[in-house]
């Protein structure tokens, strides 16, 4: 688990370097071609991730149904707010240390198997949080792409 937390740790490291470089108005604009933009991929990597492990957990979420309405699969760009991006930067590590902390305390108890959609099938909360990596892996590919055009 220790590589897992690390990995992940460094993905969030790249991701807020990312996003520091930029303006609110270049975090929400979405380029021609594109479905969505920064702020929208920083967003959806955390309400993702409250999913894939904590809603699959049978956990509450320690994000509202708000903002996991505004960033799940399917949704679009809808303007984020300074506060708001404010807000998605303190999540980006205060989730992680919650997750590490419930996980060494033993709030992981049972896991609703699903399948991505991605065809990838998650069995267990080790399966969804090397999962979660890889999709981080992904978006944060979308946002280098989407950052040569704005």
């Amino acid at each position: 688990m220790d590589t897992t937390f690390k990995i992940w740790e460094t993905n969030r490291n790249h991701y807020l370097t990312l996003i520091e470089n930029y303006s609110l108005e270049q975090l929400n604009k979405t380029p021609e071609g594109f479905s969505n933009n920064l702020a929208w991929n920083l967003g959806h990597i955390i309400v993702a991730q409250q999913g894939l492990i904590y809603r699959l957990s049978g956990l509450p979420m320690y994000i509202s149904d708000e903002m996991r309405n505004t960033y799940m699969n399917g949704t679009k760009p809808t303007g984020t707010t300074q506060a708001e991006i404010d807000e998605l930067k303190n999540l980006l590590f205060l989730l992680i240390e919650k997750t590490k902390e419930d996980y060494a305390n033993g709030k992981f108890v049972t896991y609703n198997e699903y399948t991505t959609g991605t065809g990838y099938h998650l069995a267990n909360l080790q399966d969804a949080l090397e999962f979660n990596n890889y999709h981080e892996g992904l978006h944060f590919g979308f946002m280098m792409n989407i950052r040569k055009f704005i």
